[in-house]
């Protein structure tokens, strides 16, 4: 019989491409994950990885039993969602992971009124990169988070993970107010092309090239905004000469506003007001957010309830924008 936490190292193994790789994300030493690893090949009866160097590559056997391991944990957390459902009030750790301006903006909300409706759930909440999430889902250090994508950063396909739609936001292009006098590093950028304002949506090509010669600030790289500014530049016909790297949008607006640069921000990034110093020109691109959690968990009445909560927490411009994310 073969064992189900056996099935998982595999299924993490074919993700990460190394023991060493399964071993840090599921706190493991290497040799127990190889050790573990090698019980599984006897269980299986067949040679279930080839070494290449310091990797390691399945055999087609192995990735045929990845696909079976997929199923069958995915029916674990059916199981799990129905015992669950069929005890009397919601109780324990939910593990929950979110982004930075979710967290900021919505989250807070979405616990309070979690609070009010199930006093017994206790939410543990961990700011995540959503670059990070499906492999902390898929190893049990999450149950559900949120995560997000760009227009030009397509959401990469996890399998053994579900998202649902939560809402859409429009992004902006954050430069300073008062145009090329306002630059204070040397820079002999324009200021802010035509239409600006936060109702006004002029051909994005055309606002974000007004700004090729700038000084260009973006998220730190490896991150979905970062790899968006760049993308959305590189579409408008050029490659943007980034300055500075900062992930928290109050410090890149700040930047900004002290003539220091320009950025991609997302609506939640700003304080929906006029920032001082600040110009800002609405964008034809949106980001999407999702609620993420591991297959066949939707139905866990903890993963139900909080994504409720999230629901009844989002602002009346956001809520009615869930649909088609």
């Amino acid at each position: 019989m073969l064992d189900v936490r056996r099935l998982r190292l595999l299924r993490e193994l074919a993700r990460r491409g190394t023991i060493a790789a399964v071993a840090e994300a599921l706190a493991f030493s290497p040799s127990a994950v190889s050790q573990q690893l090698g019980v599984l090949e006897r269980e299986a009866g067949l040679p279930l990885l080839e070494r290449t160097g310091r990797r390691v590559r399945l055999t087609p056997a192995a990735q045929n039993l990845v696909r079976h391991a997929e199923v069958v944990l995915e029916r674990l957390e059916q199981a799990d969602a129905e015992l669950a459902g069929a005890r009397t009030g919601l109780a324990g750790a939910l593990r929950i992971g979110a982004f930075p301006t979710a967290t900021r903006a919505i989250v807070p909300a979405a616990l309070a009124d979690l609070a009010r409706r199930h006093p017994g759930l206790e939410p543990m909440l961990s700011e995540t990169d959503p670059a990070a999430v499906a492999h902390a889902l898929r190893a049990g250090e999450l149950d559900v988070a949120l995560v997000h994508s760009y227009d030009f950063v397509p959401d990469p396909e996890e399998p053994g993970l579900t998202t649902r739609p939560l809402y859409r936001e429009a992004m902006y292009l954050a430069a300073p107010a008062g145009g090329p006098d306002t630059w204070t590093d040397g820079a002999s950028g324009p200021g802010p092309g035509p239409g600006t304002g936060p109702g006004a949506a002029p051909g994005q090509d055309e606002v974000l090239r007004a700004h090729r010669d700038a000084p260009w600030i973006t998220a730190t790289p490896g991150t979905l905004c970062h790899a968006m500014t760049v993308r959305a530049c590189q579409a408008a016909g050029f490659g943007p000469r980034v300055r500075h790297w900062v992930d928290e949008f109050a410090t890149v607006l700040a930047l900004v506003a002290a003539g220091l640069g320009v950025a991609v921000v997302p609506q939640l990034g700003t304080p929906g007001t006029d920032v001082p110093g600040v110009s800002l020109t609405r964008l034809r691109m949106e980001r999407r957010t999702r609620i993420a959690f591991r297959s066949g968990a939707g139905a866990h009445p903890a993963v139900a309830a909080f994504t409720a909560s999230l629901r009844s927490a989002l602002p009346p411009d956001l809520a009615g924008r869930g649909a088609g994310t």
